[in-house]
């Protein structure tokens, strides 16, 4: 099956779509902030679920914005290298996660670590989606291990990113 592409979306020139660009960018910010949130949920795995929920609601959303057929199916297929590349921040993600119900350790947890990594990995997905889309690819044709370079600067811009919200969110 064929996806389908929105011909309105980018012209003959070189110049970016920057209204597209823009929508695209604000679908991640707000996403990002939900992504914080689930990661503050108490209960360990559930969050993480959450946030891989809000990730896929996401670029479900991206793919709207630039008329492309959203797949459940070829989003978690690409998602899933790009997460299981992160290793031990992935695997600490989890950790993360499993430490909530201990008193303390738990709770310092649940405060710092989970919402940074789960708007981090947000952003950085987002953004793989939104440049791949912006440059008129889909589903079929993002590769994860032609894209994960790019991902891992993202997810360290993502880290800022998420701190930086969590800052504003607490003054």
């Amino acid at each position: 099956m064929e996806e389908k592409k929105n011909p309105n979306v980018h012209t003959d020139s070189d110049a970016p779509d920057v209204e597209h660009d823009l929508k695209g960018q604000s679908i991640i910010n707000k996403n990002v902030l939900w992504a914080m949130g689930a990661g503050l949920v108490p209960f360990p795995i559930i969050d993480m679920a959450a946030a891989s929920a809000i990730q896929l609601k996401m670029i479900n959303e991206l793919s709207k914005l630039y008329g492309i057929e959203f797949s459940k199916h070829r989003a978690k297929n690409i998602i899933a290298p790009l997460l299981g590349g992160l290793g031990t921040g992935f695997l600490g993600m989890s950790t993360v996660s499993l430490l909530k119900p201990v008193p303390v350790v738990g709770a310092i947890a649940t405060v710092a670590g989970m919402p940074l990594m789960a708007g981090a990995t947000t952003y950085a997905l987002g953004k793989v989606f939104l440049v791949h889309f912006a440059s008129g690819g889909t589903f079929l044709d993002l590769d994860p291990e032609k894209v994960r370079g790019y991902f891992m600067q993202q997810l360290e811009e993502g880290k800022k990113v998420a701190a930086n919200l969590k800052k504003t969110a607490t003054t």
